[in-house]
């Protein structure tokens, strides 16, 4: 299999979950979709990344964002997971952890890598559009913990671009400036565009408030 790329349209398969038989595509349906991987059960960080992602439920649900988990440890056991997952970080988790025995979606998303161990899923996170484009792909070792905001602020960025032709700048959070696309140099579909105006730092760097 070879490595996924962003604009890559994302495999779909058929796996079993804590959540009953997924059928990736239509499970997505038009949703946007975070992916992400745990080397197995019953590890620290990922205990903690799992418990992180059930709290912010709310967060993914007002994106119009499904997280879906995987791990290759068989289903019974992700379901003993989920009650430490519950119990020690106070969390419900709801969204489903596939039970990847047969390394099946490990394998379509290239999450066994050479220099890891064969039966641990690298930590690897998707972020899939509605279209079922990858549109954001990021691998982490094993020692450290997934920054979720940062998750989160990818896909605003990536929800805030789609919509306006705009980028957003270093460390850009909701609410803050966003970038002009060099690409748009109709001053009136500009002025359209952007009704609040923008500064002309140069010519190729052009910042507006971020549109509502």
């Amino acid at each position: 299999m070879s490595t996924l790329r962003l604009g890559d349209t994302a495999p779909d398969f058929v796996q079993e979950s804590t959540a009953g038989t997924i059928r990736f595509h239509e499970w997505a349906g038009d949703s946007w979709v975070v992916l992400f991987s745990h080397p197995a059960d019953f590890t620290p960080v990922c205990t903690t990344e799992l418990g992180k992602t059930a709290a912010l439920g709310g967060e993914f649900a007002k994106r119009g964002v499904k997280p879906i988990a995987v791990s290759v440890d068989p289903l019974e056991q992700h379901k003993s997971w989920v009650n430490d997952i519950n119990e020690t970080q106070n969390c419900d988790v709801q969204f489903p952890i596939l039970a990847d025995a047969d390394r099946k979606v490990a394998t379509l998303y290239d999450m066994i890598h050479p220099n890891s161990l064969a039966n641990a899923t690298v930590r690897s996170v998707f972020i899939i559009d509605p279209k079922k484009v990858i549109r954001t792909t990021l691998t982490y070792p094993a020692s450290t913990g997934r920054n979720f905001d940062e998750i989160l602020r990818v896909i605003d960025s990536l929800q805030l671009t789609d919509k306006h032709k705009v980028a957003t700048p270093v460390n850009w959070k909701q609410g803050e400036d966003v970038i002009i696309v060099p690409s748009l140099q109709d001053p009136k579909e500009i002025a359209e565009r952007f009704p609040q105006g923008y500064k002309t730092i140069k010519p190729y760097l052009r910042v507006t408030p971020q549109p509502k």
